[in-house]
């Protein structure tokens, strides 16, 4: 960014929408999983979600120690989102949460 205001400017509204799916993500998963398998449905979320955020740092130090490199995290890290939010996207598109298929049949 060529100045601080901008650069503030762009960080706030990253910040304001960078986890705009985790209570999306939460309530779907919550909604068309049985209630039976609802505990373990959100622990393999959030282990998957953890194991990232305990690696990033090593590979983050590892590409920033080497100038060539210092860009990788920040493609990684944007990639990893993308793919992750489309694999979403994917496997839930078709997958109607109950309210909604009661809702269709009273039409």
């Amino acid at each position: 960014m060529p100045n601080l205001v901008s650069a503030i400017t762009v960080l706030m509204l990253r910040f304001s929408i960078s986890q705009m799916d985790v209570p999306t993500r939460q309530s779907y998963t919550m909604v068309v999983v049985a209630p039976d398998e609802r505990t373990a449905a959100s622990g393999i979320t959030n282990i998957a979600r953890s194991v990232g955020a305990a690696l990033s740092p090593a590979l983050s130090g590892f590409f920033m120690a080497h100038p060539a490199l210092i860009s990788v995290p920040f493609f990684l890290a944007g990639g990893l989102k993308i793919i992750y939010d489309l694999s979403l996207y994917r496997s839930f598109k078709t997958v109607k949460p109950p309210e909604e298929k009661i809702s269709q049949r009273s039409i």
